[in-house]
């Protein structure tokens, strides 16, 4: 099978590295110095469950040159999907699979606005990663694991083939009964970063203050309020469970949004607590911690896109 992977950061230089480590034809879209360094150097991956790389690495800035291939995994920044979906057309045939692994619940959406809708299924994934260096990914936290689906969450062939590529690659999947489900739990706990970037601090701050680990829980409440008035099928229990499991996460973890916030870069928050907030206004539901982050974050958003200039 022949991969092509959109966006080579934390998530996407993970399992594109994985995937070409177990021998698939990998092409990494990158640009910049970290192309360069994958060119030069190939791809090196750092990772709790062992170091590996990734030499020679099939790398370029230029979608086109590619060709038509059997998977396209987009792991861009969710903000970025919408612009680049159209660019995908020359790496998609047929039969080509598209999967989004955005933070998020749009990206599958503008990618079939552009694509067609028989190419995109919706997925996600879980990892804690991050480029470190100039062809150095870093993965540091939770088993990565990627998760994908038809709407229709049958067990087409397709998606079959795609899970047996990745396992081979070892690679942990699941094929859930509820795929839209499975991408509100994660859209759930993944809106929490809107407030540790506001709180400025990671995760184990945030949940030993008592004042903070109620914001926390309330904003988890609101996502679920959310969901549920939107038809998503999610289980009561999904807020107890999140909470449970940043219980679990070692004291200084964070997120890409909250790094990328504090280190004044573009984030996702649109994506994540605006999201929220605009589907709740739709929706008739209330989000007021959400709002209240979402309204915190956008000056420094609008700065780190240079609509804003603070001296």
């Amino acid at each position: 099978m022949k991969f092509a992977i959109v966006g080579t950061g934390g998530v996407g230089g993970y399992f594109g590295g994985k995937l070409a480590a177990a021998g698939y034809d990998v092409t990494f879209i990158a640009r910049g110095a970290h192309l360069k360094a994958i060119q030069d150097k190939g791809l090196t991956v750092k990772s709790i469950n062992g170091d590996f790389v990734v030499s020679p690495a099939k790398a370029t800035d230029s979608i086109s040159e590619v060709g038509v291939v059997d998977v396209v995994f987009v792991c861009l920044k969710a903000w970025q999907v919408a612009a680049v979906a159209a660019e995908l057309k020359p790496l998609v045939g047929a039969d080509t699979v598209v999967i989004p692994l955005q933070n998020g619940v749009m990206a599958t959406d503008e990618l079939r606005k552009a694509l067609g809708t028989d190419h995109a299924v919706r997925g996600l994934c879980r990892i804690f990663s991050k480029k470190e260096d100039d062809g150095v990914i870093n993965h540091f936290g939770i088993e990565p694991t990627i998760i994908f689906g038809e709407d229709s969450n049958l067990l087409t062939p397709r998606i079959l083939k795609i899970k047996e590529a990745l396992e081979k690659a070892g690679v942990k999947v699941i094929i859930p009964k509820d795929i839209e489900a499975e991408a509100w739990k994660k859209f759930l706990f993944i809106c929490s970063s809107g407030l540790l970037a506001v709180m400025r601090s990671p995760y184990g701050v945030v949940r030993e203050i008592p004042q903070t680990r109620q914001m926390l829980y309330d904003l988890f409440v609101e996502i679920y309020q959310v969901a549920i008035a939107k038809g998503v099928h999610l289980n009561p229990e999904i807020v107890d469970k999140t909470m449970a499991m940043v219980d679990t996460f070692d004291y200084n973890t964070t997120s890409s949004l909250t790094r990328d916030v504090m280190e004044g870069k573009p984030s996702e928050i649109d994506y994540q607590n605006g999201t929220v907030v605009r589907m709740g206004e739709m929706l008739g539901v209330a989000a007021p911690v959400n709002k209240f982050i979402y309204d915190c974050i956008i000056p420094m958003e609008l700065k780190a896109r240079g609509f804003i200039e603070v001296e």
